[in-house]
């Protein structure tokens, strides 16, 4: 980490670059804060600015309907288990990929990203003619390998960044001291890329729980909330109540990230076993 010495060091930003910084940030952010302000307007049908009132009648409703408790635990347990199936997946491809060399290493390494490269469509066109094909009837679990298949992308990005990392001779160190390989992994190797695993794993949380594109072709008639949220767009029976979902998928999936950053910003700085 610099110093407070190097830090000022550093030449500051001119004005302009903090003014187009500044602009950018209030064009994404902006219309996140209406969502957060329409949460708690009193008007049920139409968007006015300024919102004729506020109230907070719209949280009781939205608490108290049953459809949204489906949809989003619906949405939690996907995610769960889609996350835990990417790390198992994810983790084991980074070790094979970053700590053997053999013929197609590359291309493997390709294909693995390849489904995060990809348009959502794409993905979920695929997804629903391989289920068609072999007679796999829509449920629970083809929207959970539906969103696996990207969130395996997330955990190996950053296991496998982590491995590159990890020297191989603290590994040989360890087993030449009569470690066998589940002590090497606990005391050895899971230090060195538990932080990343925690990182990749709270993204693909995220990005498993809002995923629209992908659900929409695997889901069949189930709704994750993302899709309840998309349909109550459509045909609204009471506006803020979307508006209430809404600020708790921003509230749900942001969490994860700024943990993930945090877990993950320091990532370069130390390795666990470096000079011992």
């Amino acid at each position: 980490m610099r110093s407070d010495r190097e830090r000022a060091d550093s030449p500051r930003a001119p004005w302009g670059l903090k003014l187009a910084a500044g602009a950018g940030l209030f064009f994404m952010l902006a219309p996140i804060a209406l969502i957060f302000l329409y949460a708690f307007s009193s008007e049920e049908r139409t968007y006015q600015w300024p919102p004729p009132g506020l109230t907070l009648k719209w949280f009781e409703v939205t608490w108290n309907r049953a459809d949204v408790w489906q949809a989003l635990t619906l949405s939690v347990q996907v995610a769960a288990i889609s996350t835990g199936i990417a790390l198992v997946l994810g983790t084991l491809c980074a070790a094979a990929v970053s700590g053997t060399r053999f013929f197609g290493r590359e291309t493997i390494s390709l294909l693995v990203i390849l489904p995060i490269a990809l348009p959502g469509i794409i993905t979920g066109i695929s997804l629903r003619s391989a289920f068609s094909l072999m007679e796999i009837p829509f449920s629970f679990w083809t929207i959970v390998l539906g969103h696996a298949t990207f969130c395996i992308v997330v955990v190996y990005n950053n296991a496998v960044a982590r491995f590159r990392r990890t020297s191989g001779s603290m590994i040989e160190a360890a087993m030449d001291l009569g470690a066998d390989k589940f002590q090497t992994f606990r005391y050895v190797i899971l230090p060195n890329i538990g932080t990343a695993l925690l990182a990749g794993g709270m993204l693909a949380f995220a990005l498993s729980f809002d995923e629209v594109i992908v659900t929409t072709f695997t889901a069949g008639q189930q709704q994750t909330l993302p899709i309840w949220m998309l349909e109550e767009l459509v045909r609204p029976r009471q506006r803020p109540v979307t508006n209430v979902v809404a600020m708790v998928v921003v509230i749900v999936t942001l969490l994860p990230i700024l943990l993930a950053f945090y877990f993950s910003r320091g990532g370069d700085q130390t390795v666990a076993g470096m000079g011992k």
